[in-house]
């Protein structure tokens, strides 16, 4: 079982995150933060990851720092859950229509962080969720996994479209990369011999 279990704690939130990648969708999501639990939500169910995120965080100031931190904290839970990477297949694409909305990821679990961000996102807000936390998100993620990741969105104009497209793209990708090929599973999918 690829499993991990994560505390992080600052100044700014406590978090707890519990995640198999092996999973069947299932989530427990708490981070008082309603449009970040909803997008969470949709990533375990979309990738079939069993994810419990759990976080206190300074949200009478904003949402910033709880939606970063937990995406810091998520990728460090998958780099812990895939440990040494054998078998994995490494390289994951999707693209996703959702009604106006297409949106294309793709990533490779390469060990070096790049983010290419090419989201067009028309509104500041999702209620009362400022947009911009997306790329702040993602950006914490990558950089702790640490995983190449590019999200290009092909067409749309709504803002809850093309969010609620990404999480669910990224999702499909990752599960894609993070799956084990049975005839490569005692190798590392690299010439290098490690990723």
């Amino acid at each position: 079982m690829r499993t991990s279990s994560i505390k992080r704690n600052t100044e700014e939130t406590k978090i707890e995150i519990e995640l198999n990648i092996d999973g069947t969708g299932k989530s427990v999501i708490d981070t008082k933060v309603g449009f970040l639990n909803h997008m969470l939500t949709l990533f375990a169910r979309h990738g079939r990851f069993d994810l419990k995120v759990i976080c206190d965080g300074d949200i009478d100031v904003d949402d910033h720092h709880t939606t970063e931190d937990v995406g810091i904290a998520l990728g460090q839970a998958f780099k812990e859950a895939v440990g040494d990477k054998k078998g994995i297949t490494r390289y994951g694409f999707f693209i996703l229509p959702m009604d106006e909305t297409m949106i294309l990821t793709s990533l490779d679990i390469s060990g070096r962080d790049y983010l290419g961000y090419g989201l067009k996102i028309p509104t500041a807000q999702v209620g009362t969720f400022d947009t911009e936390l997306i790329k702040e998100f993602f950006l914490g993620f990558v950089r702790n996994f640490p995983i190449t990741l590019h999200i290009d969105q092909l067409a749309g104009e709504n803002t809850h479209h093309i969010i609620e497209g990404t999480f669910k793209c990224f999702a499909r990708s990752l599960s894609q990369a993070l799956a084990i090929q049975e005839a490569y599973k005692d190798e590392v999918p690299s010439t290098k011999g490690v990723l």
